[in-house]
């Protein structure tokens, strides 16, 4: 079975059993990045300069910032934890490597999603995902 350098392959079922605790974890991520994005805008009025800055210059220059930051970079570590891939926190996707007769593919799931529906090759993202078998096409975009 390949895993082109992943950690761990998953099955469609234990993808599906993740989805509640990724739920939790992507509710609390989403949150905290809009905290933090607020709290920027907010701290930008004054300093506009900030705005040009990497997240760990702003955190450097705001501490009050670092919880937000390091609540963010926990759940993200207990996402990947679990042996699945971020793609995007505003979005919620989540990948799963996932062995598709002999060649690995990604169960792709987004926040709000009852279950797994869809996946896409490693070399493509979310714009070219495909039905999973049995999954209602109103779930994809």
């Amino acid at each position: 079975m390949p895993n082109i350098g992943f950690d761990k392959l998953f099955s469609e079922e234990e993808a599906n059993e993740l989805i509640p605790r990724l739920e939790i974890l992507m509710r609390q991520l989403q949150m905290q990045a809009t905290s933090l994005r607020a709290r920027i805008d907010e701290l930008s009025v004054t300093d506009p300069s900030i705005l040009d800055c990497t997240m760990s210059k702003i955190v450097g220059r705001y501490p009050e910032l670092r919880s937000f930051a390091t609540n963010m970079a926990d759940a993200t570590a207990q996402i990947e934890s679990f042996g699945c891939i971020l793609k995007d926190i505003d979005l919620g996707l989540i990948d799963f490597p996932y062995d598709a007769d002999d060649e690995v593919v990604f169960l792709c799931w987004q926040f709000g999603e009852p279950r797994v529906v869809a996946w896409h090759s490693v070399n493509s993202g979310f714009s070219e995902r495909q039905p999973m078998p049995g999954a209602p096409d109103r779930w994809l975009n």
